[in-house]
């Protein structure tokens, strides 16, 4: 609160009065309460989730169809386009290998690309209600996990018709899927934030998101990039060793390694941590430059 004192008062036109100005404060909350209130909370971002599946009727067959078939029909044409670069010598299961890629991408493009908007267009949300703006964009994640559960049915007999290893090394794909969803999380989260100061980040964003794509082992195996000079590439992207690991899974029937496994954790707890911060520090000034 701060204390003025009235000009006609001063002029000696009026009676002496004291003016009282309140002036709004913003407080940056800690990051541990601020955890703590988004879990208990939870419930909002789970329900914004499901009312945006029935908004794009992704909750009934036809919805479900069409969301697998997107994808898949992606899926088909980059695989002419190999199998002509290529002249027809594609490995045995590389379609089950490009499937299996494009939908874990997918979780992560589906994720970013509706969260980057999540804050910008609750700007009504946000003013007339006091609750963690984190759920906004969580509930993006949500959805794009939603939005994957369909896909991950469809890759199953895929996956068997391809003839790819069925074992217990398969079991590797829950860790994996949850290191997935972590970074997707986070990046939604960091995106969500920039784009409340940079509007710009909706538009630089789908071209980033093909970048990550064609350089992270989905149109290629990832021992065809191991034995080149780029190999290198597999490591910057944040993509690229989860991909690896998800293709040693899934594709070869193995246990990921242990650089693929320990360069995608980086990868995950760094967005994580990076859309966290990004987000908690910045929180308390987004009401303002909506």
């Amino acid at each position: 609160m701060a204390v003025a004192f009235d000009p006609e008062q001063e002029a000696g036109v009026a009676p002496a009065r004291e003016l009282r100005v309140y002036e709004a404060h913003a407080a940056r909350q800690p990051v541990k309460s601020y955890l703590r209130e988004t879990w208990r909370r939870r419930e909002l971002a789970l329900e914004l989730s499901r009312a945006k599946v029935r908004a794009e009727h992704l909750d009934t067959a036809i919805g479900q169809l069409w969301l697998v078939l997107n994808p898949l029909l992606l899926a088909g044409v980059y695989f002419v386009l190999v199998d002509i670069m290529r002249r027809g010598a594609h490995p045995p299961g590389f379609f089950a290998h490009l499937v299996a890629g494009i939908f874990a991408y997918h979780l992560l493009s589906d994720s970013m690309r509706s969260g980057v908007r999540s804050i910008v267009n609750g700007n009504q949300l946000i003013l007339n209600a006091r609750f963690p703006r984190a759920l906004l964009p969580l509930a993006s994640a949500v959805t794009a996990v939603r939005r994957f559960a369909p896909m991950a049915a469809v890759y199953v007999p895929l996956h068997v018709l391809a003839g790819r290893p069925v074992g217990p090394e398969l079991l590797w794909v829950l860790p994996l899927l949850a290191l997935l969803i972590v970074m997707a999380t986070g990046a939604t989260l960091l995106v969500a934030a920039l784009q409340v100061y940079f509007r710009d980040i909706k538009e630089v964003l789908p071209y980033a998101l093909r970048v990550v794509m064609f350089t992270a082992p989905v149109l290629f195996l990832p021992n065809e990039a191991a034995e080149t000079k780029y190999a290198f590439v597999l490591d910057a992207n944040p993509l690229g060793q989860l991909l690896t690991a998800w293709s040693d899974v899934l594709y070869r029937g193995q246990a990921p390694e242990l650089h693929s496994l320990m360069v995608a954790s980086a990868w995950a707890v760094a967005a994580l941590v990076a859309g966290i911060w990004a987000f908690v520090s910045r929180e308390h000034e987004f009401a303002a430059r909506l």
